[in-house]
């Protein structure tokens, strides 16, 4: 194939005031961002929380975690963010909806959205990781702590999840970098985030090789650098013995 690539292009004004097609990806590039991080907070919180619940004696707590899981994990990721963003908003209270639709400006609200749905769906995958790192512990080691005068809950704050979340990073690890390409979704409600931006930018100026080549050197870069990262704290937190930890 005769192309001739003009990586120039990136450096070109888009017609759109004072902007040259870079600041689109750097704008997308921090949407994206903002979106992954914040949904990723929530989603360790909320499938920690999950994920205790589901692994706690009696039968109660377990089934509603369990419920949770089957629900979010199993109902595809598309489908609950047009959900989210078309749907929930009409069944909120009418103050609400009046501040979610009109108040907010549509970038907002899309990114209230898109956060909101990834957060619960990735928190159905963080508790099932949570829940086998507990299981993946000496029974032993709960039974010693409740015989010594610790509460459930001291066991668990204590004893069971420091060493759970230690032998569960790598595949922590897989999710977190799994919420960076998820929140790709995000273009379909309209926030301009990475991808949204690549593809204006596809369209904008006809470059579509040289926008979708940026925009995968990007997320590869991004990626590489979050598994780097967690793959140092993996070393520095290991369990002699556990995980491939050295004995």
């Amino acid at each position: 194939m005769n192309y001739n690539w003009d990586w120039n292009i990136f450096f070109k004004s888009t017609g759109i005031g004072s902007e040259i097609y870079l600041d689109w990806f750097v704008s997308g590039l921090g949407w994206t961002i903002a979106v992954a991080l914040m949904a990723w907070i929530i989603a360790l919180l909320l499938g920690s929380v999950l994920g205790v619940m589901r692994t706690l004696p009696g039968k109660v707590l377990p089934a509603i975690a369990t419920a949770y899981v089957e629900l979010f994990r199993n109902v595809p990721l598309l489908v609950q963010l047009f959900l989210w963003y078309f749907v929930v908003p009409d069944y909120l209270p009418e103050p609400l909806q009046i501040w979610f639709k009109q108040d907010l400006n549509p970038a907002t609200s899309a990114y209230i959205s898109v956060v909101v749905c990834l957060a619960l769906f990735t928190a159905a995958r963080v508790c099932e990781q949570v829940r086998t790192g507990i299981q993946a512990l000496p029974r032993g080691q709960s039974a010693a702590a409740l015989a010594v005068g610790f509460s459930i809950g001291q066991t668990y704050r204590h004893v069971l999840l420091p060493q759970a979340f230690r032998i569960i990073i790598p595949p922590l690890t897989s999710e977190f970098l799994n919420i960076f390409k998820n929140s790709s979704v995000a273009s379909l409600i309209g926030l301009m985030e990475l991808l949204a931006q690549t593809k204006q930018t596809a369209e904008f100026s006809a470059n579509i090789f040289e926008a979708f080549t940026l925009a995968t050197v990007i997320y590869f870069v991004l990626n590489m650098s979050l598994m780097t990262l967690m793959s140092l704290v993996e070393k520095k937190v290991r369990i002699p013995g556990m995980m491939g930890g050295a004995k």
